[in-house]
């Protein structure tokens, strides 16, 4: 039986047992979260605004009283906040995508994220044009929007964590949102955007065309990449289920990037059930999962789950009215707190083992310390 969204007196009920639930965990836990191995960071000189004295201050090292106080007296102190998933999602104190000559925003106004997730494009395309300086500058698309959200025909893009990057094309070749092939793509430049992603950054997800997986990977692998590496990074080459790059259909003209965000996301779940009794947010959109069986509609999903046809086809990006049985479909539920959310583990980096003669006239990562820090420093954070 699929769970279903809850109205009235049951709301209210799962509000008291998630807000008193979450405030438990945070009283337990409110120690700094466990820095996982891959904990590694692009180049000094792409980030160096970012300083060892953030993290001496950082705020998820606050008792739950002390940090309910500051969500009540000062909560831009806080920094980014990212609450729920990307599919049902806040955003609070975002961070806006600077210019710079070395990208071009598409859409300023739905270009906020998370501090992490700023940093971690600018780090990404830093490498790029360490490497090859006269690099074009990169299309960057929606990342999302100041207060996160539903963000236009996007089903995620809702918790400052994802960004729409462009293609690196050859001189004259394209721009963006063109679809890429053998013809237009400039390989080599893809690659080191790709490989910066995996090596220098907390990437969670690349979603992408198989198509352009397959060229990228041939290029990878054409200068001397390692194979087996390689086959761990692409779902196009083994179809291993928890490769970074997967395809989805509707990438072949950009990638979709989806980065953790420990931090703010940390730090979102510690301060929801405070911004909640504060009244500082409503609760988010939160979404459950709906196997559409036969003789099911959109008006029958609307009327067992308490919300409209409306919200269902923009949760899905639905034009229509048409539900296919055996699909799986989410279902928004508005107005009821979403469930607590467990603490955020990242997973070990993808580092390279080898780094090819052609990406050697600059460093790439073996197991460098976070951001700078010596790993004397980062032990007194775990």
């Amino acid at each position: 039986m699929m769970a279903k969204c809850l109205g009235g007196e049951m709301a209210s009920l799962l509000f008291m047992a998630a807000l008193a639930l979450n405030l438990a965990r945070s009283a337990a836990d409110f120690l700094p979260v466990q820095w996982g191995p891959q904990s590694t960071a692009g180049p000094a000189e792409a980030a160096d605004h970012i300083l060892i004295e953030s993290y001496e201050s950082d705020p998820r090292h606050l008792t739950t009283q002390e940090l309910g106080s500051l969500i009540e007296s000062d909560l831009a102190s806080l920094g980014s906040l990212s609450i729920g998933t990307v599919g049902s999602g806040i955003l609070l104190n975002a961070v806006p995508m600077p210019s710079s000559p070395a990208w071009e925003i598409v859409n300023p106004e739905e270009s906020w994220g998370t501090a992490e997730t700023i940093d971690f494009i600018q780090i990404a395309i830093a490498k790029v044009r360490e490497l090859y300086p006269e690099s074009p500058p990169l299309g960057i698309g929606d990342i999302s929007l100041p207060p996160g959200g539903t963000l236009n025909r996007h089903a995620t893009h809702q918790a400052g964590r994802d960004v729409d990057l462009g293609f690196f094309y050859m001189k004259g070749k394209g721009w963006w949102l063109a679809p890429g092939n053998s013809r237009n793509l400039d390989l080599p430049r893809n690659w080191a955007l790709v490989r910066s992603l995996l090596a220098l950054t907390d990437v969670e997800r690349i979603l992408l065309d198989w198509r352009i997986q397959k060229l990228i990977y041939q290029y990878a692998v054409s200068i001397g990449e390692d194979r087996d590496w390689l086959d761990r990074v692409f779902q196009f080459s083994k179809g291993v289920k928890e490769a970074v790059i997967q395809h989805v259909k509707g990438h072949l003209t950009h990638y979709h990037v989806r980065f953790y965000s420990l931090r703010a996301q940390e730090l979102g779940r510690r301060a929801y059930p405070h911004l909640l009794r504060l009244k500082k947010i409503n609760p988010p959109v939160f979404t459950v999962s709906h196997r559409v069986r036969s003789g099911e509609t959109l008006s029958s999903l609307a009327r067992r789950y308490g919300t409209s046809v409306r919200s269902i086809q923009k949760a899905n990006s639905l034009s229509g009215s048409l539900v296919v049985a055996g699909r799986t479909y989410r279902i928004p539920c508005k107005g009821v707190a979403a469930p607590p959310g467990d603490r955020l583990s990242l997973p070990a980096r993808l580092i390279p083992p080898l780094t090819p003669q052609q990406l050697a006239a600059v460093d790439w990562p073996g197991a460098p310390p976070v951001l700078g820090l010596n790993q004397e420093k980062l032990s007194s954070f775990r």
